[in-house]
């Protein structure tokens, strides 16, 4: 499913650009997030797409290459680990009940907000919390740049997604939530849904905090 997942995204991204600007824009109005047509859709005009579907929809659009290739790349490095530990079927229910917390998430913060909300890092990051809890002590190679010296070193996972949620935190607590930019609401409820699901989607077999040991670039 993990693999699946990023044909789906890299697929719907590649029609998106090559769709052209004008028709572009109005493939995204249609199938992202826009919080006003959620919770007020009797003052927004209608669009093919209900509103309600767009809540899963959003999750395979992304508003650059930058964008998705970031997503992309931590859905490779640790989807595959937490679909294991509990298997596909309920790996992608847990992936979309992510998406949905992180998509809700964002849109109660301005329920009338028309800023369209696009990506699947709400949904990627409710693996990165599952991943927390179940491998904490997994090592990841991650490359450090000090100026023109760059080298690799292997950090356990619980510094790297614990500074990552971190971050996640103060930078919602100081946001207003109503802007354009990132969705850091979507980010902190995905990860949090994440983190609160794990112990519900996992096997029987798999302990919380495992030694797990796996290196990724």
């Amino acid at each position: 499913m993990t693999v699946l997942l990023l044909i789906a995204n890299v697929l719907v991204f590649l029609h998106q650009t090559l769709l052209g600007t004008k028709a572009e824009e109005s493939f995204v109005a249609s199938f992202s997030l826009v919080p006003a047509r959620l919770f007020h859709p009797e003052a927004m005009p209608e669009r093919a797409v209900p509103a309600g579907v767009t809540l899963f929809t959003s999750m395979f659009l992304h508003g650059g290459f930058l964008h998705i290739a970031g997503n992309m790349l931590y859905l490779w490095i640790f989807g595959n680990n937490i679909e294991d530990a509990m298997g596909r079927i309920r790996f992608i229910i847990f992936y979309a009940l992510c998406g949905l917390a992180a998509a809700y998430s964002h849109a109660l913060m301005d329920m009338s907000s028309l800023i369209p909300m696009l990506g699947a890092s709400g949904a990627i990051s409710g693996v990165l919390g599952a991943y927390l809890l179940l491998y904490p002590r997994a090592r990841v190679l991650t490359i450090v740049m000090l100026g023109f010296y760059i080298r690799t070193i292997e950090v356990p996972a619980m510094f790297i997604l614990g500074f990552w949620f971190l971050l996640q935190f103060l930078n919602a607590l100081v946001s207003s939530g109503t802007g354009g930019g990132v969705a850091w609401y979507a980010h902190v409820g995905g990860f949090v849904a994440g983190a609160a699901l794990i112990g519900l989607f996992k096997r029987a077999d798999v302990p919380f905090g495992g030694g797990r040991r796996e290196h990724y670039l």
